[in-house]
């Protein structure tokens, strides 16, 4: 297949609207089921050059959960605690662990799963039939993988009415060095962004402490590489393998770890006792817990404990979440990892960053305030690394 037909570009005004090889050669890809469009298509490429080079990097199984050309989260494949099987809503599937790929789905997929409903996936390895039932009960646009087993394909082609969006991509495919695009009609050219995220990354430690654990350098090569395929500017919070909180296309870079931790700390508190013991109504679906459960823990548009409310989630009246034990238990948080895709301009951020348990930071530096930014994480014997390499993504 040399070019493929689209629907229509961003927008359904934007039309005729197709993709293809400018070089004249087949297309790397293989649509096996539906119609995928415009936007489909970026997150599908962006998100497989992300897991790609997760597997590459760790050697593990890696997934990833794409909305509006970001990633929502990204993983690699270790078994989940229970805790936290409970609270993404795959406790129910007990053949989980046998599965490194359907984890790291289960990871990617369950950090924000508010920001993940409708998304895009894309799995590093041949897609199992685990990962494939975990794939088909969740709102979703398609899937990118480098191939499927012939179990996890019928699986998929069930899903919406057989026209959920299937592809399977050539893993051996090399894009050309150069890449183009065009905006308002003018040609933009680059080299592509082939620069390598590994260990060796981390070798710059500038803090007094300089304790760096291998766990450590895996979260931090995680979110690295969730970074460098995140619409800048952005900050990743990760921990235990896993993007648990990111904050991408941000004009600053304090908003940027707002964001982030806003998610990371979402994500801590989903595991509280509180909330994975609320009371739903059996009925309610999984979208509509999420939407409760956030409202739970932030105290969003709609207050869900309210008398009038809660009837229509709960089987009884939870008591509410209060902030003193949402800042008990957020302050007993530690080892979490965090990366910068550009320098950190003031201290602000690290003292952001503390309040969500980060331990371990990795950033390129630079800033004239580095010195600054570097006794901030002292005070709180943090670890960083300077990494020397800026990963803007537009």
């Amino acid at each position: 297949m040399k070019e493929f037909e689209l629907k229509y570009g961003c927008n359904p005004n934007q039309k005729p609207s197709k993709i293809y090889m400018e070089n004249g050669s087949d297309l790397p890809i293989e649509i096996l089921s539906g119609r995928p469009g415009y936007i489909n298509f970026l997150d599908a490429f962006n998100s497989w050059q992300l897991v790609k080079e997760l597997k590459e990097a760790l050697g593990l199984p890696a997934a990833t959960s794409f909305k509006h050309v970001s990633p929502t989260s990204a993983a690699v494949g270790i078994p989940l605690p229970e805790k936290l099987k409970k609270a993404y809503f795959v406790d129910d599937i007990p053949e989980l662990d046998a599965s490194p790929l359907a984890s790291a789905y289960a990871r990617a997929r369950g950090t924000d799963r508010m920001c993940s409903f409708g998304d895009w996936v894309a799995l590093s390895d041949e897609c199992d039939a685990i990962t494939a039932k975990m794939i088909a009960r969740e709102v979703s646009d398609g899937v990118i993988a480098p191939g499927y087993s012939s179990e996890a394909l019928e699986i998929l082609k069930a899903k919406r009415k057989g026209n959920y969006n299937i592809v399977k991509i050539d893993p051996s495919y090399i894009p050309e060095p150069q890449e183009k695009k065009q905006v308002f009609g003018i040609t933009f050219e680059q080299l592509r962004n082939n620069f390598k995220i590994n260990k060796e990354l981390l070798a710059q430690i500038v803090t007094q402490n300089k304790k760096l654990p291998e766990s450590a350098v895996r979260d931090l090569i995680v979110a690295l590489i969730t970074l460098k395929y995140t619409q800048s500017n952005s900050v990743c919070y990760a921990v235990d393998g896993q993007a648990i909180g990111v904050g991408a296309g941000q004009q600053s870079r304090i908003h940027c770890t707002r964001l982030a931790g806003t998610k990371a700390d979402t994500w801590f508190l989903r595991q509280h006792e509180k909330v994975l013991g609320l009371p739903f109504k059996k009925e309610l679906g999984r979208p509509d817990r999420d939407n409760v459960i956030d409202g739970y823990i932030n105290q969003n548009e709609e207050d869900v404990c309210a008398d009038g409310n809660w009837q229509k989630y709960f089987t009884e009246r939870p008591a509410p979440f209060t902030t003193e034990e949402k800042k008990a238990y957020l302050a007993a948080i530690d080892g979490v990892a965090l990366g910068s895709d550009a320098f950190f301009p003031f201290d602000d951020n690290i003292e952001r960053a503390y309040r969500s348990g980060v331990k371990y930071i990795a950033q390129p530096g630079g800033s004239i305030r580095d010195d600054v930014v570097i006794a901030c994480c002292d005070k709180h014997d943090m670890v960083m690394a300077f990494t020397r390499m800026r990963l803007f993504h537009h």
